[in-house]
């Protein structure tokens, strides 16, 4: 089981625009800031690196002015090394990209610390957890699916809790300070177990954007589920 220990960092709420309403996405990015989220999750999907396609960095440019938040780019996409700079342009702070990618890791995450931005790394749920021990001292953040990406709405994965908790394991033992989140299937059943595995980050969409009207409500009430539980 991962360190909860007292001074551990509390819960990370990071909002996934993918489930919002896409009609009026930048009043769904200022809904989220306004109810107290920490972050703002854009999942970005080019129809090769997975089946779906969502959008691309003129939509996270037109989002930049709705909210003051951190913009993570989730890049589900076969080569971030040709697009990182455009989403950084666009007002990314953290460019996540995936491991299983075509390209070389270490060469995305130069480009994305060369534009001064954080680079953060992600793994499918059939990845083994060894396919990123290499690069955890280069990254500012790791991204543990718990669902198979491409698409919102999917039921979380528990049987991925193990990975993420050696995972968390291995950073620690390595002396980093490396925040660790999760994505996919994450509610106020899931995100406590996600939360005591490891996961300090906690990326909710369709949880969130089922909520009408003030979300603070919602935001309150995962970060109770996910403090209280252990």
């Amino acid at each position: 089981m991962a360190d909860r220990s007292p001074d551990r960092t509390p819960p990370h709420l990071s909002a996934s625009v993918l489930n919002a309403d896409f009609s009026r996405l930048g009043e769904e990015v200022s809904r989220a800031e306004a109810g107290g989220v920490d972050s703002i999750h854009l999942d970005v999907m080019d129809g090769h690196f997975v089946n779906n396609i969502s959008f691309g960095a003129p939509v996270v440019a037109a989002l930049r002015p709705h909210a003051a938040l951190p913009f993570h780019a989730h890049l589900m996409i076969d080569h971030p090394l040709r697009y990182a700079a455009d989403f950084i342009a666009a007002g990314s702070d953290l460019i996540a990209f995936h491991v299983e990618a075509a390209d070389d890791p270490d060469a995305v995450i130069d480009a994305i610390h060369g534009a001064g931005r954080q680079a953060g790394l992600a793994l499918n749920p059939e990845t083994a957890a060894e396919a990123v021990h290499r690069y955890l001292g280069r990254i500012d953040l790791l991204l543990v699916m718990t669902v198979h990406p491409g698409f919102g709405g999917q039921v979380f994965l528990a049987d991925v809790l193990p990975k993420l908790t050696s995972l968390a394991a291995e950073a620690a033992r390595r002396g980093l300070s490396l925040p660790i989140a999760v994505d996919g299937g994450v509610n106020e059943r899931t995100i406590g177990s996600a939360y005591q595995a490891g996961g300090d980050v906690l990326v909710v969409g369709s949880a969130l954007y089922e909520t009408d009207g003030s979300l603070g409500p919602t935001v309150d009430a995962l970060r109770a589920a996910a403090s209280a539980h252990g």
